[in-house]
Order: C-alpha cells, then sequence, then structure tokens
C-alpha cells in the first residue's frame, strides 16, 4: 500500500464535473493499493498517518498530528500510484490491485481513518475519472510505502 500525504489549506473532488467532496485544513491522502495488501497494511498506515506530527504547533513547530489539530481528512484511490516505468515511456500497472482486491481494502482504510479519527472522512469514488484540488500547505509531502516501513 502506498499513500502520497499532503498537508493542505483545503481541497476537493469533482466527479462528472460536480463537487463530490470538500474538506478545509487537514490531509490529502492519495491512496494506491496493490494486489499484495492486506487488512494489516490498512491499519498500520492508517495509524501512521494519524499520528504524523507534521502540523505546527502554538511555536511553528511541526510538533501535532492531525488527530490535535481536529483538521479534516480526504482520502483518494489512485492505482497509478504503482506505476512502474523501467521499461519503455508507457507506465505499467500490474503491481495495482484489481478491484475485487482494492475496493474492500480502500473502504476498510476509509473506515479505520474515521475511527482514529472520530470523524468522517472526505473521500473520492473508487475508479471513477476525478478532478481533484488542492492548496498544499507549506508545502509538505510525505510518501509512505508500507512495504518499505522506513
Amino acid at each position: 500500500m502506498r499513500s502520497v500525504i499532503q498537508r493542505v489549506s483545503g481541497a476537493s473532488v469533482e466527479i462528472s464535473g460536480r463537487k463530490h467532496s470538500e474538506i478545509g485544513p487537514g490531509l490529502l491522502v492519495l491512496l494506491g493499493i496493490e494486489e499484495s495488501d492486506t487488512i494489516e497494511d490498512v491499519e498500520w498506515l492508517a495509524a501512521k498517518i494519524s499520528r504524523l506530527r507534521i502540523f505546527n504547533d502554538t511555536e511553528g513547530v511541526m510538533n501535532l498530528p492531525i488527530t490535535e489539530t481536529g483538521g479534516d481528512v480526504m482520502i483518494i484511490s489512485q492505482f497509478t500510484l504503482h506505476a512502474k516505468t523501467r521499461k519503455g515511456n508507457r507506465p505499467s500497472y500490474i503491481m495495482a490491485a484489481r478491484p475485487e482486491t482494492a475496493i474492500p481494502l480502500y473502504n476498510s482504510f476509509i473506515n479505520v481513518m474515521s475511527e482514529l479519527l472520530g470523524k468522517k472522512v472526505a473521500t473520492g469514488e473508487f475508479g471513477a475519472m476525478m478532478q481533484v484540488q488542492l492548496i498544499n500547505d507549506g508545502p509538505v509531502t510525505i510518501i509512505i510505502d508500507t512495504k518499505m516501513k522506513e
């Protein structure tokens, strides 16, 4: 499971020209699921993201997690995070999970994040063509891969 986490001042997602969801200050999480991912990956990644100390404290130091700021979270499925570009110029997505694997894990990730935050998270729509807008705050962008727990 691979994620790109962006601290945002705000973010929104449109589907078919209509606003699907929107958040204020918080985190935009782009989530890529691969075939070998499990519920353990979901739980580990959600816990890690919820504890990331990337929000400013009263001294202006990145020292607070989202759970202490009351910020919002938006989760967008993005299979292209598993693009392989070693050969040629056309990316291969063979590592990305098929929908029958990815959808249940995506939904589980949403549920676990909601539980950890104590509130509903905003989402896109799995498999939809989406237009995501964000204002990256900082900018702060972090990549986490459950297969490379650094």
